[in-house]
């Protein structure tokens, strides 16, 4: 199953929690080390997709408030197929950023 760079930042953060629960505001950190950077608007909506895409994935439970048209994700949580997942993410070789010397 392919993952995005975000999804997989996700997952993980999700598996280094403590309480296994997270909350959506520590995942506006991803963009902090992006050389190209959304427009901050745009942030809020690409994790929001992000997240449901998991969630269909059956990944991740989210929990939140739900309107007669849309669900407000405040937290998530890994499922045990997301478990799954983020060991297989673990044992994957990660990028390694080198700094550039001038």
């Amino acid at each position: 199953m392919r993952l995005s760079h975000l999804q997989k930042f996700i997952i993980l953060q999700c598996l280094e929690s403590k309480t296994g629960r997270i909350s959506r505001l520590r995942l506006n950190r991803f963009y902090e080390t992006q050389k190209k950077k959304p427009k901050p608007e745009m942030v809020t909506k690409i994790i929001t997709k992000s997240i449901e895409r998991l969630i269909d994935k059956d990944m991740l439970v989210g929990f939140g408030e739900r309107t007669k048209y849309k669900w407000f994700i405040k937290d998530i949580k890994l499922t045990r197929q997301g478990k799954k997942q983020a060991k297989m993410l673990l044992g994957e070789q990660l990028k390694i950023k080198f700094k550039k010397k001038k």
